[in-house]
């Protein structure tokens, strides 16, 4: 199995598979640690796409 990474809530930081840190703590997981690094991207970035479908299904698709 290939290594996994999380990001621990508590530490603020990246941690692997050995982190004894409970699984309610920590955001993962993920393929590498640089992807790890940058969930908070991941999550405004698929936030912002979700954000748009609610307004287009609300409000139908712009310019119409």
């Amino acid at each position: 199995m290939a290594d996994q990474f999380w990001w621990c809530l508590d530490h603020n930081r990246v941690e692997g598979t050995d982190s004894t840190c409970p699984p309610d703590r920590r955001i993962g997981p993920y393929e590498s640690r640089e992807a790890a690094e940058h969930w908070r991207e991941q999550y405004a970035q698929r936030n912002e796409a979700l954000d748009e479908e609610d307004r287009e299904w609300e409000e139908g698709p712009a310019g119409e």
